[in-house]
């Protein structure tokens, strides 16, 4: 039998899964990345903070340390966007997703002359240029498609990237100038997780529920863009390590490791803790599921959100509401946070958020190759 849980327990228990409860053991950077699965990072720095602020104590330095180790990647596996996530999981999660964004993506492949023969010249070419662990920024690699008479103009540099980065020929590795190195993902990432068939489904269904739950199947069908028949079928194979609750007419789904986390008097007695953060715009607190209603009243959506299928702004986040945007600017060296709340901040409240931002400002000092602070991005989300 399910048990029925509230709103304000939905969020205790979904706080607990992102892993944004000052409680437990510090996770590094990479163990973050594992628990999360992915996280949208179509902006660099803000996906950099996405993984920093559940990674208590961390810097921006141990994000680049990740990448140079191959620890972590930035790629593409899911909703056809870039996430940062463990290495080791990139090549089963295409195998789920990437053949429904290739095939859908044909057209417009064809409308840019990238046939088959195009893109199989375009890898051969990409795997003499980034051979022997070669890492080259985005401008450089395309100067030498262009060298070996590949046109890019246009979007067609950008969607020869993006087919074989679907494809899982490339990755974004190591810092390089400002931006990342492309690389040969076989060359980069090494051993990583075979699977295939029910056991990627089952891993997917676990996985996402254990950085994200409680979620539904809904959600879980938008955040991995799959059939809804696929992801029901993905958690009835995750079922053994799966507890069920009713919220709001609908069933969720979290795992027995999120539930023991509730403590011995049980999720009925659970209470939502005082946590209060300054998030990343894209943050899979929010991000993370196709329904966003028990964390952001449809009301303030579009304070957080711009556009149908738009950017996400940083976010405010107290006890497992958002409740604001906020952005950080960085005049003379300084970073000043200027806070948009929904409603009146109490001078605790303000006390709170600044401290958040100083939880933030010590991410991002502590780095050795400094990322620009979260603005407002012109990225959108897929």
């Amino acid at each position: 039998m399910s048990t029925t849980i509230t709103t304000a327990q939905l969020r205790a228990l979904r706080l607990r899964s992102h892993g944004l409860v000052a409680r437990g053991a510090g996770l590094s950077i990479g163990e973050v990345a594992t628990r999360m699965l992915a996280v949208q990072a179509q902006d660099l720095a803000q996906g950099a903070w996405g993984l920093g602020v559940r990674a208590r104590g961390s810097t921006l330095h141990d994000v680049h340390r990740a990448l140079e180790q191959a620890e972590v990647i930035r790629a593409s596996p899911l909703r056809g966007t870039l996430h940062l996530l463990a290495a080791q999981d990139l090549r089963w999660l295409l195998g789920i997703t990437s053949p429904r964004e290739i095939a859908a993506a044909g057209p417009r492949l064809r409308r840019l002359d990238l046939d088959a023969r195009a893109l199989r010249r375009a890898r051969s070419v990409t795997e003499a240029l980034l051979g022997d662990r070669t890492a080259l920024p985005r401008a450089e690699y395309l100067r030498g498609l262009e060298a070996a008479g590949i046109a890019t103009g246009g979007e067609r540099g950008y969607h020869i990237i993006w087919w074989l980065a679907q494809s899982g020929i490339v990755c974004w590795g190591p810092a390089r100038g400002t931006g990342q190195g492309l690389v040969l993902a076989e060359e980069w990432i090494g051993d990583a997780a075979e699977l295939a068939g029910d056991d990627a489904l089952r891993e997917l269904a676990g996985r996402y529920l254990a950085g994200h739950g409680p979620a539904t199947d809904r959600d879980l069908a938008w955040w991995a863009r799959m059939p809804l028949s696929e992801a029901r079928r993905a958690i009835r194979l995750a079922g053994a390590d799966l507890i069920e609750l009713q919220h709001r007419g609908a069933t969720h789904w979290a795992t027995a490791r999120t539930m023991d986390g509730a403590g011995d008097r049980g999720v009925g007695r659970l209470r939502l803790p005082r946590t209060t953060h300054v998030l990343p715009g894209y943050d899979e607190y929010l991000l993370g599921y196709g329904d966003r209603s028990a964390v952001l009243p449809d009301e303030f959506a579009g304070r957080v959100t711009s556009g149908r299928n738009g950017i996400f702004h940083p976010m405010m986040l107290a006890r497992g509401r958002v409740i604001g945007t906020w952005r950080g600017t960085d005049p003379e060296g300084r970073t000043t946070a200027a806070f948009e709340p929904f409603h009146d901040l109490t001078a605790s409240d303000r006390l709170a958020f600044a401290r958040s931002a100083a939880a933030f400002e010590r991410f991002r000092s502590g780095g050795q190759r400094p990322i620009p602070l979260p603005r407002r991005s012109t990225d959108t989300v897929r």
